[in-house]
């Protein structure tokens, strides 16, 4: 027998790995329900059983068992429809930006970007320092993570952003999170879900939240919606388009859907009848059509980045042939593809970070890639480098912005100018600084102006 089949874990990681060695046939074979089934609905809505927690939240609340941290007309929201039609309400003012630990660290021009936006559309938010990772990175990648922990950290943060507004003398409530990330958006909707099913776990953490003071009457706080950045880029698309400058009709963007975006808790994922027929999330798609954008199609869209959080830590060399082989190099090829559009950390640094590696395997294969918000900032006249910060991305941007008609030199010059001022001490901010610290130590109370 073989030696797998008496006891050995089979992890299909490093030494394990086994090339399946299928002839082209059996390729074409073995992913063919892709394009059999993943086009349309039937492979997200074929379920037995889907339900809409929100309708058990309700119930919790009326039995004074939680409380709900509930979107008001304050919020100026915008309903969208998730897959199964269900309503969805999407805020879109007085924001509190729940921001992503790797896209701080390894893509800063991704959150600058979206704030760079919302200053341009008059938006009101907050960008406070008083926050933490989701942990969700540590719960996938590692396994080490557990419940209990992540559902602290969700209820932790998610009640700052309840109480954050006290600073300026708002009442609780006056902001509501938009989450940054992909991993942390799924990782919330995910441990949002299990509090609601699980009486014993509210139990758990309803002791912890106590002793940090995170409680609202005696109850735990739960966010009446969960609600990514990209998902506010749709509802705001046309009034983005309102102020773009650059004509982008003739870019060709391939788009890669984030799969803790729209196939972890896909019924909570966004699908427009106007965006690829309904057949497809919606977000990022639906802000390119309407800026106006050639959105190309091509065969691995379903795919992964490559990222997995596993494979990254196990197998290093998996995910970077698969982001180059099964994502750039198909965009490229099939779709003739100018920029790929992502709209999640790990997506956007996997695609990016790693398309150098090829080339020392004669994989000379190069796609500009970038956030969905950094090419509206892109088209709407934000800086390249100062705003966009394109200068961390490892693809190849130059192209793509020359095809823009942006005069990339020029603004790398004027970049390295304005380098020399911020080491002069004469930087700029995108906000009033004293909004970063909003409780804590360090914390003066803003006064009203």
């Amino acid at each position: 027998m073989d030696t797998l089949t008496q006891g050995t874990r089979f992890t299909g990681h490093g030494a394990d790995w086994r090339d399946a060695d299928l002839s082209e046939v059996e390729k074409q074979a073995a992913t063919a329900w892709v394009e059999a089934r993943v086009d349309r609905r039937s492979m997200m809505t074929g379920k037995e059983k889907v339900e809409d927690v929100r309708d058990l939240m309700w119930e919790l609340e009326k039995d004074g068992e939680i409380a709900v941290h509930r979107i008001g007309d304050q919020h100026a929201p915008h309903t969208a429809r998730t897959l199964f039609g269900w309503e969805k309400r999407i805020p879109t003012t007085q924001l509190w930006h729940h921001k992503s630990c790797g896209q701080c660290g390894n893509i800063p021009g991704y959150p600058t970007s979206l704030l760079w936006l919302m200053n341009r559309l008059n938006i009101s938010y907050l960008d406070e320092t008083d926050q933490t990772s989701c942990s969700a990175w540590n719960y996938h990648g590692s396994g080490i993570g557990n419940i209990e922990s992540l559902a602290c950290v969700f209820l932790r943060n998610f009640h700052q952003a309840y109480v954050s507004g006290r600073a300026q003398g708002f009442d609780d409530g006056h902001y509501f999170p938009l989450v940054h990330c992909g991993t942390s958006f799924g990782n919330y909707k995910e441990v949002r879900m299990f509090l609601l099913q699980s009486a014993e776990l509210r139990d758990r953490v309803k002791k912890v939240l106590g002793k940090l003071g995170r409680l609202v009457d005696g109850k735990l706080l739960i966010p009446e919606e969960i609600v990514h950045y990209s998902e506010w880029l749709h509802v705001m698309r046309s009034k983005i388009h309102g102020i773009q400058e650059i004509d982008v009709s003739n870019i060709r963007a391939t788009v890669h859907p984030a799969c803790h975006v729209y196939k972890m808790i896909p019924e909570d994922a966004l699908y427009d009848d106007d965006v690829l027929q309904g057949n497809r999330v919606a977000v990022s798609t639906g802000l390119l059509d309407a800026m106006g954008a050639q959105v190309i199609d091509y065969s691995t869209w379903y795919d992964c980045c490559g990222f997995g959080f596993r494979h990254i830590i196990s197998e290093r060399e998996f995910t970077r042939s698969f982001a180059i082989d099964r994502k750039i190099k198909v965009a490229v090829e099939e779709a003739r593809s100018d920029v790929m559009i992502g709209h999640d950390t790990g997506c956007i640094t996997t695609l990016d970070k790693n398309q150098w590696i090829g080339q020392a395997v004669d994989k000379n294969v190069e796609l500009a890639v970038m956030a969905d918000c950094q090419f509206a900032a892109l088209a709407c006249g934000a800086d390249p480098y100062k705003i966009c910060q394109l200068h961390w991305h490892a693809s190849p941007v130059e192209k793509l912005m020359v095809k823009m008609g942006i005069d990339w030199e020029k603004a790398k010059a004027g970049f390295e100018d304005y380098l020399k001022e911020v080491e002069a001490g004469n930087g700029e901010n995108l906000y009033d600084p004293r909004l970063m610290i909003t409780s804590g130590p360090g914390f003066h109370k803003i006064a009203a102006e």
